[in-house]
């Protein structure tokens, strides 16, 4: 059991002041303010005075979530187990309790056995939450940087090869609404439980619209990789943000979108938000040359292109908490910020006991400082450093 005292607590909208949240296993058992706490404790409970800690004004909220991330520490998703945890153990110390592992495209049976893998990790890792695959079944033209000779259309054989090599863990499917057969291969996904994202596309307002209403849920990346917002020519970005039902991820590392880019559109889909980082293998590590999947990249000044060819920004070396501060300089409240990192991805992948500190939720929580660095993590009631403690 772990009570943490005298935070600020940062979830479900509000922030509440001098407040106190106890866990009892994995799950959260109680919330409360003032010193209300100490009648729950005893000589076996972990007590967390969380100024103590993270010093005055400290803020705790619920896990980080990131519904799209390729790798850290040097490690790609792609790579296998090993490589998959020393990852998730980099963002982990940032935030991300739990997270999608994003496979980028890759041959069909390549693909296949990648996301037998993270099938593999996510039944003895409750950290890692499936698979998103992002492709692919990807446009051509706003291929960004997967590898073209990978991508194809989403056949039914296709998309039952990967749904059945998952063994139930994809949860994320990017698709261009363009590619034929697209919109029956949405109507598939979710029907076995995935959720079909809207990327890399062409597409117009119109066919995305028409994604949506089929089942997309979630549009990849927004304003990267498919047409921009343009005044007669609105694009998937207006598609998305006109339907209640869809979530947009957003990367705010000062490189994919503009700070503006980012507060316009935080109040363009309020609450349906995700914060994702699109982070590969040389996050929190030096520049240099990495992979991502079969694609050489070269990472100078934090920022991962194309080694060859387009020179496309080929991901992010973006963490959550890093995230979470860019938001708040753009002029997003620390409220809505936090809700883009927890509730928000929560509920895109239909995941209701993730994004909030409420009884009942699993026991995921980040204390931060005033600044917004991360000091402590615990995901399932275990507690971790944050990267100013040691971690990763």
């Amino acid at each position: 059991m772990t009570v943490i005292h005298s935070a600020r607590l940062v979830t479900g909208g509000a922030v509440t002041a001098d407040a106190w949240v106890r866990f009892d296993g994995d799950r959260v058992a109680a919330v409360g303010t003032g010193s209300g706490w100490a009648a729950t404790t005893d000589a076996g409970v972990d007590v967390v005075d969380a100024s103590a800690v993270a010093g005055d004004g400290a803020v705790l909220t619920a896990g980080f979530i990131d519904l799209h991330a390729h790798g850290g520490a040097g490690a790609s998703f792609d790579e296998g187990a090993d490589a998959i945890r020393t990852a998730r153990a980099l963002h982990r110390g940032h935030g991300t309790t739990r997270g999608l592992i994003s496979l980028v495209s890759a041959p069909i049976e390549v693909l296949a056995a990648r996301a037998g893998v993270v099938a593999d990790v996510a039944g003895t890792d409750p950290d890692v939450l499936g698979t998103h695959l992002e492709g692919p079944f990807l446009d051509r033209g706003r291929r960004g940087a997967h590898d073209e000779r990978a991508l194809l259309d989403p056949t039914p054989d296709a998309v039952d090869r990967l749904l059945e090599a998952g063994r139930g863990t994809v949860r994320q499917v990017t698709l261009a609404p363009e590619r034929p057969g697209a919109l029956a291969a949405i109507a598939r996904l979710r029907e076995a439980g995935v959720v079909p994202a809207v990327g890399h596309t062409a597409a117009g307002f119109d066919l995305a619209r028409a994604a949506f209403d089929a089942g997309a849920g979630i549009l990849t990346h927004a304003f990267n990789a498919m047409p921009g917002l343009h005044h007669r020519h609105p694009g998937p970005m207006a598609a998305a943000a006109a339907d209640s039902r869809v979530t947009l991820e957003i990367i705010a590392d000062g490189v994919h979108l503009h700070p503006e880019t980012v507060r316009i559109a935080f109040a363009a889909a309020p609450h349906r938000i995700a914060l994702i980082t699109d982070a590969m293998a040389a996050t929190g590590r030096p520049d240099g040359a990495y992979e991502l999947g079969s694609q050489r990249v070269d990472v100078e000044g934090g920022v991962a292109r194309l080694a060859e060819g387009t020179r496309a920004i080929a991901g992010s070396t973006l963490t959550q908490d890093a995230a979470l501060r860019r938001t708040i300089e753009a002029g997003v409240s620390l409220p809505d910020a936090v809700h883009a990192l927890t509730a928000a991805p929560a509920r895109a992948i239909g995941r209701d006991d993730l994004g909030a500190l409420a009884p009942g939720m699993l026991a995921d929580a980040v204390l931060l400082t005033r600044d917004l660095e991360v000091r402590r993590v615990w995901t399932g009631g275990r507690a971790s450093a944050g990267p100013e403690e040691g971690a990763a």
